[in-house]
């Protein structure tokens, strides 16, 4: 609900959640302490995403598969951006050590031939986590395995014909 309207009250969440508005104030104090325990949520998941993946030591065709399955998992699960909560140094210093780990896989990826590394550096660090969010709204009657295939199919392969 929080994703589709940032705006929308705890009376409606916890109508939604078939529990009384009491109930959720029990649990979270405030509104920002009920985003906050979202947004945390969020970025745990993601963090398990990437440890799942195995972006270390699992082939990188196996790993980015992995990876991008379970992202657009995680996605469709917690769809909210984490850029509100960035201002929390702790939030923050998480999600960069996540964003840290994927440059270092796609690093790898490079190093060993899955990626070309003609595109701006960057670029594919910028366009992967777009096209995991582009696919897990747009298609969202495939599964994340499928879902997976298209985007790295698209990042591998792009949508030209040759």
């Amino acid at each position: 609900m929080l994703a589709a309207d940032p705006g929308v009250s705890i009376a409606s969440i916890a109508t939604e959640a078939g529990v009384d508005r009491r109930t959720v104030y029990r649990r979270f104090t405030s509104r920002d302490e009920l985003l906050a325990a979202i947004y945390k949520a969020r970025l745990t998941a993601i963090e398990h995403a990437i440890e799942d993946a195995r972006l270390r030591e699992a082939p990188v065709a196996v790993a980015l598969h992995r990876y991008v399955e379970n992202v657009i998992a995680v996605n469709r699960t917690w769809p909210v951006d984490l850029a509100r909560m960035l201002t929390d140094d702790s939030v923050h210093a998480r999600r960069e050590a996540s964003v840290r780990e994927v440059d270092a896989f796609l690093e790898r990826a490079t190093a060993e031939g899955l990626l070309r590394p003609g595109p701006a550096r960057g670029w594919t660090n910028a366009l992967l986590p777009q096209l995991m969010h582009l696919v897990a709204r747009q298609l969202p009657d495939l599964s994340p395995a499928q879902a997976a295939d298209v985007v790295v199919d698209t990042l591998l392969h792009g949508l030209g014909a040759s």
